[in-house]
């Protein structure tokens, strides 16, 4: 169940840049915000390599896809001159790689979050689940204010 609400909400995500162009893809949602489809879908790259495959599965030598340490921002701030083709490839490529990496784990599995936390898979998928819901939700209405197109 946790896996198919997971797969519903990353393809909401794709949904909501489905049929768009790059421009439109970076365009914010509202000033002063920089808010945008491409940024979300970089962020969420980013998320789920961090939880899956670096914390739950241990694969710690990956490193950021789009965050550096002198802008740990640069999922959501360098949307400007990214490629979203391949921002977008880089989503539904990361995708299957942070399943393979937990599918053999129990949901109990444990692991000590960067903060010193006692975390398991099961809070992993849980929060995945939130954070897409969060922010399908503000892909709606980015979506909505590039061209009206609202609904899952």
């Amino acid at each position: 169940m946790l896996q198919g609400w997971l797969d519903w909400h990353r393809q909401t995500l794709l949904t909501k840049c489905a049929g768009l162009t790059a421009e439109q893809l970076k365009l914010a949602s509202a000033d002063p915000s920089n808010l945008t489809l491409l940024g979300l879908v970089r962020h969420m790259t980013e998320v789920e390599r961090s939880w899956f495959r670096v914390r739950a599965a241990g694969q710690a030598d990956l490193g950021d896809v789009y965050c550096a340490p002198d802008n740990m921002d640069a999922d959501f701030d360098d949307v400007a001159g990214a490629d979203a083709e391949a921002d977008l490839k880089a989503f539904a490529a990361e995708l299957p790689l942070c399943d393979e990496a937990v599918a053999d784990l129990p949901l109990e599995h444990g692991f000590i979050s960067s903060r010193g936390k006692p975390m398991s898979l099961r809070w992993v998928y849980l929060h995945m689940i939130e954070e897409y819901a969060r922010h399908n939700g503000h892909a709606d209405l980015i979506r909505e204010r590039i061209d009206g197109a609202t609904g899952d």
